[in-house]
């Protein structure tokens, strides 16, 4: 018998059956594996935002990423007994990422919708939001959502601001980020644009002569959570993020962390 070959064969049926040291190792089989315990082997959590979103997600006068989501994804870390990675992203590949597994968790603001739903599970909800219309000074065409149809508005396409513009009619250019919308609402190629109401007064607060103003607000408060793939093996990182997110909301944090960032406190339901 050439003992050789015999050797070579065997370690090639390893190899297919997955046993042999062939390049294979548990990391390869993480993806189908419990995330929640992967996160900790790893003791990191990578968490996909925007970092262009004042105060949600920012970089301050010394470039440090910071704002509300920021703080709230260290909070999570921590009681999930893991340091946060923040990977920063424009809004529209952040969700495909995630689907692929190029990151943990999104922690952006993110509005849970019925469509949203479908395709990711959430946390319970961490925030409210009301959608505002944020109009030139001088725009007294709109005064009620229903005002929107046939006006140009701007908004990142994939965003729940631009799904809503669009079921009143309203005409949507896509962007990249909040600062380009007011470029284009500022310079008049645009009617209006919808965000947080939150989200203008922080701008306000940095532009008080930006010459915008809120022309209505959207009498329906949407819920904020942080999205997950899909699948049993994202269940018990979802439960994690619900405790830690309850107690966070027990001992006070998030409401300290809203009203730091949002000057009011916008994690309780309204």
């Amino acid at each position: 018998m050439n003992w050789k070959k015999w050797i070579c064969a065997l370690m090639a049926l390893l190899c297919l059956a997955g046993l042999g040291g062939c390049g294979g190792s548990a990391e390869d089989d993480a993806p189908q594996g419990d995330l929640l315990e992967q996160i900790r082997q790893k003791g990191q959590i990578v968490i996909a935002m925007e970092g262009t979103w004042a105060p949600w997600t920012y970089h301050d006068e010394t470039d440090a990423l910071v704002g509300f989501d920021v703080e709230v994804g260290r909070c999570l870390a921590e009681k999930l007994g893991v340091e946060p990675v923040f990977v920063e992203g424009e809004w529209d590949g952040l969700l495909a990422g995630l689907e692929a597994g190029r990151y943990d968790i999104m922690i952006n603001g993110v509005d849970i919708t019925p469509q949203r739903q479908e395709a990711y599970d959430f946390t319970t909800p961490y925030a409210y939001n009301r959608t505002a219309v944020i109009v030139r000074s001088d725009n007294d065409q709109i005064s009620a959502m229903e005002d929107l149809a046939g006006m140009r508005t701007a908004n990142t396409i994939s965003s729940t601001y631009a799904e809503v513009a669009e079921s009143y009619g309203a005409q949507v250019t896509g962007v990249d980020d909040l600062n380009q919308t007011f470029e284009l609402l500022l310079s008049g190629r645009i009617d209006a644009t919808l965000n947080a109401e939150v989200t203008y007064y922080d701008y306000m607060k940095a532009h008080p002569d930006a010459g915008v103003k809120i022309a209505c607000l959207d009498p329906q408060a949407t819920q904020v959570g942080i999205p997950l793939r899909k699948g049993q093996q994202t269940a018990s990182l979802k439960e994690a993020l619900d405790q830690a997110l309850e107690e966070l909301r027990g001992d006070g944090t998030l409401t300290q962390l809203s009203e730091k960032y949002f000057g009011a406190d916008i994690t309780q339901a309204p």
